[in-house]
Order: structure tokens, then C-alpha cells, then sequence
């Protein structure tokens, strides 16, 4: 007699392999998706930083600050050579406008900044202020 010998994964090697995928899933998915509110905070700081410089570009032209950031894509004002950004101003990545105030605080020119997550002064981790210096 010829004895074929069927090859493949038995029932119990594939729960053996999905219980430790699962045993995986639970280790690496905290830390993965912890990093996402840091991430968030470090995209809001880079978004501040392009709007500064678009910022800082108005007003060589101009001579001073616009008074609205929406200022930096369009303008009556003579002299003004924009659009200083290449899109509308971003939202943060909360979906929140960027509080600008002209005068600034400290004697800045201007201040800058987004509330977090929560979108309300003050709070921490996720929630905490992100303050363009």
C-alpha cells in the first residue's frame, strides 16, 4: 500500500498561531497608538512653524503683520505679493483654527497657538497647549 501523506497546519497549530498573534496585538497596540497624540502636538508645532515663516514673509513685503492669518492668501493691500501659503491656512490636527493675536503676549508681534485635543486653554497630555515660542 502507497500512504500519501497529506501536508498542511493542523486545528490546533492555527489556534496556536492566532492566540499568539493575539498575545502580539496586545502588546505592540498600546504603544502604537499612544504615540498618536504626540504625533498630533509635533504636526501642530511644524504647522506653526510654515505659518511663521509665511508670517515673517508678509511682513517684509508689508511692513507689519497681518491682522488675520487668512490675510496671508489673499489681500487688497498695495504691496502685498501672496499668496505666502501655498494652500488655505491649515486647521491644527484636531480640526481647530490657530488662535493668532496681533499684538502677541511679552511684547511678541504676535502669538500663535492651538488648544489640543479638547480644544480649550490649558489641560495636559493630549490636551495641553501647543504654543508657537
Amino acid at each position: 500500500m502507497n500512504q500519501i501523506k497529506e501536508s498542511g497546519f493542523t486545528l490546533i497549530e492555527l489556534l496556536i498561531v492566532i492566540v499568539i498573534l493575539g498575545l502580539l496585538m496586545s502588546l505592540v497596540a498600546p504603544t502604537m497608538f499612544s504615540k498618536v497624540g504626540s504625533t498630533k502636538t509635533k504636526t501642530a508645532a511644524v504647522q506653526m512653524e510654515m505659518i511663521a515663516t509665511a508670517l515673517d514673509t508678509y511682513r517684509l513685503d508689508l511692513g507689519d503683520y497681518p491682522i488675520k492669518l487668512n490675510e496671508l492668501r489673499s489681500s487688497a493691500k498695495p504691496s502685498w505679493d501672496g499668496p505666502y501659503l501655498p494652500k488655505d491656512v491649515p486647521l491644527d490636527p484636531w480640526n481647530n483654527p490657530y488662535i493668532y493675536t496681533v499684538p502677541g503676549e511679552n511684547g511678541q508681534p504676535y502669538s500663535m497657538l492651538s488648544y489640543g485635543k479638547d480644544g480649550i486653554a490649558a489641560g495636559e497630555g493630549e490636551n495641553a497647549d501647543v504654543v508657537y515660542q
